[in-house]
């Protein structure tokens, strides 16, 4: 969206398509509104760590990220509070929540898509978290649920600049892409230019997708970090089955 426009216009919204594609909290509040579902994919690594602990019946409370409110939240909701990747006990790595022993209510805040699934807890009609691992489960829950024509919002969280502007990340490209593909196959019809080149760009990857994840950006510095594992985890293209859906404040199984 131009700098010189303070609201996104018709254009901006892909108003015409029944499937959309866009980037980051701002592209949420384009293409978002009006929408029927809206699908928040961060597969390095908020929504691989949502679909992790959903498996394990957990309910994961997504929260905006260095909120000093977020205690607070976590406590009124009977939640342990996880804290950045780095940090001693629950964090936001999903090997981290795979192998805590215990794992029920957990407040998970990240400044990508955390933050967008909290404020469209709000405002959407209905909020789901993609990842790779659970992209088919979910493409297949939506045909199974929605209308032919319902309209679905496909949002790629990106991650950060240093400035804090958005930086578009190829992972969250795949996992949109990799959901979107499987409308198709599906049968849905009606996507954005948009969204027909995510879901291209995924099936171009596809064959070396854990390679690819590995290399790109944020892969380089999760290895650089010692977080090969949750790379490994990331890669873990349908190893769920379990649609991780945004209900009472948490993300836990449809």
């Amino acid at each position: 969206m131009s700098g010189s426009l303070s609201e996104p216009g018709a254009p901006q919204r892909q108003l015409p398509y029944a499937v959309r594609f866009e980037w980051g909290l701002d592209g949420a509040r384009a293409v978002v509104p009006g929408a029927d579902l809206a699908v928040v994919v961060d597969i390095l690594s908020f929504t691989t760590c949502v679909s992790v602990a959903v498996d394990r019946g957990a309910m994961v409370f997504p929260y905006r990220w260095h909120d000093a409110s977020a205690s607070e939240f976590a406590a009124h909701h009977g939640a342990l509070l996880a804290g950045p990747r780095d940090s001693e006990g629950l964090s936001l790595s999903p090997a981290g929540l795979r192998a805590a022993p215990v794992l029920e209510r957990v407040v998970l805040p990240s400044p990508n898509g955390s933050a967008i699934s909290h404020e469209l807890d709000s405002s959407a009609r209905q909020v789901v978290a993609v990842s790779l691992r659970n992209a088919a489960a979910t493409a297949d829950w939506v045909h199974a649920t929605l209308p032919a024509d319902a309209v679905i919002a496909v949002v790629a969280a990106g991650e950060r600049w240093t400035d804090g502007s958005l930086r578009p990340a190829l992972e969250d490209q795949l996992g949109a892409g990799a959901f979107i593909a499987g409308l198709a196959a599906a049968g849905r019809r009606n996507f954005s230019p948009e969204a027909e080149l995510a879901a291209a760009a995924f099936d171009a990857a596809e064959p070396r997708l854990a390679a690819i994840l590995r290399g790109c950006s944020s892969g380089r510095e999760l290895l650089d970090a010692g977080f090969a594992e949750d790379i490994s985890i990331a890669a873990e293209l349908d190893g769920s089955s379990t649609v991780a859906l945004l209900r009472d404040g948490a993300f836990q199984a449809a």
